[in-house]
C-alpha cells in the first residue's frame, strides 16, 4: 500500500486496492477520497467502516480541477476529522490530484498554503505540488477558501 501520513488525520497516496481496506480501517481511516477520473473506488468485500467519495478529476493542465470539487472533498474530510476519523486522499500515484486535495484539506484546517506544501513535500516522496498546473489549483483554492472564511 503506497500511502504517506501527512498529519495525524491526513494521508495521501496511490490508489488502494480492496485488499488494503482492512489495513486502512485499522489505521483509523474512515474516508477515502478518490480523485481518479479513470477508476471509481474498488468494491469493498470486507464491510469495513470506510466511506468513499469519488471526485473524478483528470491529471492534465487542459482540465483543471474545479474549486467546487475541492470544496466538496474538503467539506467531507473536515466532517470526518471532526468525528475523530482519518482521511486518505488519493489518485493514481499520489503525486498530483491527491496532493491537490490533501493541500486543500490542510489549508481548510488553517495551514498556510506554503506550510501545507512543505508538509506534503516532506512526508510524501514523489509528490509534485510544484507542477505548474497543480500549484495553480492549490493557489486558487487557497484564495477562494480565504474569502469563504
Amino acid at each position: 500500500m503506497d500511502v504517506s501520513q501527512i498529519t495525524t488525520a491526513l494521508y495521501i497516496g496511490a490508489t488502494p486496492r480492496s485488499a488494503d481496506y482492512p489495513a486502512l480501517a485499522n489505521m483509523g481511516v474512515r474516508l477515502v477520497i478518490n480523485m481518479r477520473f479513470e477508476r471509481p473506488p474498488f468494491k469493498d468485500p470486507f464491510g469495513t467502516p470506510l466511506e468513499f467519495l469519488w471526485l473524478p478529476a483528470i491529471d492534465s493542465p487542459l482540465f483543471p480541477i474545479s474549486v467546487r470539487t475541492l470544496q466538496r472533498g474538503v467539506k467531507a474530510a473536515l466532517e470526518t476529522i471532526d468525528r475523530g476519523g482519518k482521511v486518505l486522499a488519493h489518485c493514481a500515484a499520489g503525486a498530483h490530484r491527491g496532493v491537490v486535495m490533501g493541500a486543500a484539506i490542510l489549508i481548510a484546517q488553517g495551514h498556510s498554503m506554503e506550510r501545507a506544501l512543505d508538509l506534503i513535500r516532506e512526508r510524501r516522496p514523489g509528490a509534485d505540488p510544484d507542477a505548474w498546473y497543480i500549484r495553480r489549483r492549490i493557489e486558487r483554492f487557497a484564495r477562494e477558501w480565504k474569502t469563504l472564511r
